[in-house]
């Protein structure tokens, strides 16, 4: 059932913001404010997880042995819960915008695969996705899913419970438990270290995926930035851009943005109420 539209949202807003999206071509942005309603907390929310704990960093996956395990570990635990997520009414509705043709491609933050579970096409992942490894030494790229079954052989009897999990997977454990956690090779080379195939804080995005979201946005009649704060730049410069190029931008995000001084129409409410809203005004 589709929450209620929340009473305070001005409809004038609303109506605006379907104007934008009827007019077609639109390329959306999300970030993990559209997955929330899935289980899968933000980092920059009001109860987000970066405000009390510091995520893994690029530098001490790739420099520090002892954090990749306890990484390792933390993700077995929690990628139960990652991969049983299923998308939410703001994932449908994206996906039903873009069946009638008014939205063109989807660049998410999100590293969830949610978009594409709903039925959207040409979603470029701006971070990666959890669903996918990569191997540090030999480059081979597995399923997440594989690495799963392999890692639950190698540790029958590892089974902490997790009290919270991350938007990158990484559930909350007490360094206690992770010494008994054994973590496995490649299976391609034999050797590694493995690695989520995300982009972590303090990694750069593949200038190539950069490129392809500008070739995008520049093709495209306006932007809709979907529960994104904006606070990094990989996803606050496809604003800057489209503010450069003329191109209008929507936004739908419970709370303020980073880019709120440059977003045309802003509806702030949440977006399992407003995006069946948006799809149903635009007869999708």
């Amino acid at each position: 059932m589709t929450a209620a539209l929340p009473a305070v949202e001005t409809p004038a807003a609303l109506d605006e913001l379907t104007g934008l999206v009827a007019d077609g071509d639109v390329l959306v942005l999300s970030g993990a404010g559209l997955s929330t309603d899935s289980g899968i907390p933000d980092y920059r929310g009001a109860t987000g997880s970066l405000r009390r704990h510091t995520p893994m960093t690029w530098q001490t996956f790739r420099r520090d042995p002892r954090g990749r395990h306890r990484y390792w570990a933390r993700s077995y635990v929690g990628w139960p819960q990652m991969a049983a997520a299923r998308p939410n009414a703001g994932h449908s509705a994206v996906a039903r915008l873009q069946r009638a043709g008014l939205l063109g491609g989807v660049v998410t933050q999100n590293v969830d695969g949610l978009h594409q579970a709903a039925g959207a096409r040409d979603v470029v992942e701006l971070h990666g996705g959890l669903d996918r490894t990569v191997c540090l030494s030999c480059g081979d790229v597995a399923s997440r899913a594989e690495l799963h079954r392999r890692l639950r052989a190698a540790n029958p009897a590892f089974g902490p419970r997790a009290d919270e999990v991350n938007p990158d997977g990484d559930a909350e454990l007490p360094d206690e438990v992770l010494d008994g956690f054994v973590m496995v090779d490649c299976r391609a080379c034999g050797s590694g270290p493995l690695k989520p195939d995300v982009v972590f804080f303090g990694e750069t995005v593949p200038r190539d995926r950069v490129d392809t979201c500008f070739r995008m946005l520049e093709e495209s009649g306006s932007l809709l930035v979907l529960g994104s704060s904006l606070t990094v730049m990989s996803g606050y410069r496809f604003v800057l851009r489209a503010a450069e190029l003329g191109i209008p931008v929507g936004a739908v995000n419970l709370g303020p943005t980073r880019g709120d001084a440059k977003v045309d129409v802003k509806v702030d409410a949440p977006l399992g109420a407003v995006l069946p809203e948006l799809a149903r005004r635009c007869g999708a």
